[in-house]
């Protein structure tokens, strides 16, 4: 069953969605060639403390750290380490926190330095399809919706739009009903109600979209090597549209 939030319910949503904005903030401007992976994390996790909340992801199912932080070719959840940013890279960082017992979950793909013109258009184009995919959610509507105008926006400019993982349901646990693929059909999925929440998430490539996972059983890839670009927010569904609650 798909949970839908009430009134009290949304109202703390919205403040962890606040608050993980809060923590963007700290990241946007420490994203240069040289930091570590893991010197952002420890940023991050000391970000998350100072506003009395929690990083659901450490320690879930084994994983080690407060973010997700993905270089290049790496698609999502790349394990933070003493791998070093280098100019021309481009990195999504991947966070979710949990305020007052309320989770809220984004994802920024950054420039790392200067970038080549196609790297960029990646990141546009990902962008674009989170807000092609979200102009088609409001209560009545069908989930495979706003599904299907994720995955045109990307295969008409060119790119992959990966399967193999998806966004999701959120409020009390970082991962509800349903599951939000970035591929679909019109008219299919899910009925939306006002008070679902949704994780919306295009992880888009500019290769094949088959992806594979590195020994460590977290590090996903593209296959043939290709950049990918990540774009996040969770959201409200309302009765005329959707409310961006971490943007």
């Amino acid at each position: 069953m798909i949970p839908v939030k009430n009134a009290a319910e949304i109202v703390k949503m919205r403040e962890a969605g606040k608050a993980l904005k809060e923590v963007f903030g700290v990241v946007a401007p420490l994203i240069a060639p040289g930091l570590t992976t893991m010197e952002l994390n420890a940023e991050i996790e000391k970000k998350i403390s100072s506003l009395g909340a929690t990083a659901p992801c450490k320690g879930y199912m084994g994983y080690p750290a407060a973010a997700c932080i993905s270089i290049d070719d790496v698609v999502v959840h790349g394990i933070p380490s003493l791998r070093r940013l280098a100019e021309g890279e481009i990195v999504s960082v991947d966070i979710v926190l949990k305020l007052n017992g309320y989770c809220a979950d984004a994802t920024r793909t950054y420039a790392v330095g200067k970038i080549s013109e196609e790297k960029q258009r990646l990141i546009d184009v990902t962008r674009r399809c989170f807000y092609n995919g979200v102009a088609k959610l409001r209560a009545g509507a069908r989930l495979g919706d706003a599904q299907s105008a994720i995955q045109m926006t990307a295969e008409l400019a060119g790119y992959g739009v990966v399967r193999a993982m998806a966004g999701h349901g959120i409020g009390r646990s970082m991962h509800e009903d349903p599951s939000v693929e970035n591929y679909g059909r019109p008219g299919t999925g899910v009925l939306l109600k006002a008070g679902m929440c949704l994780a919306v998430e295009p992880m888009i490539t500019m290769g094949t979209w088959k992806v594979k996972i590195d020994d460590d059983g977290w590090t996903c890839r593209t296959t043939d090597g290709s950049p990918a670009a990540h774009y996040e927010n969770t959201v409200l569904i309302t009765s005329d549209g959707c409310e961006i609650l971490t943007e």
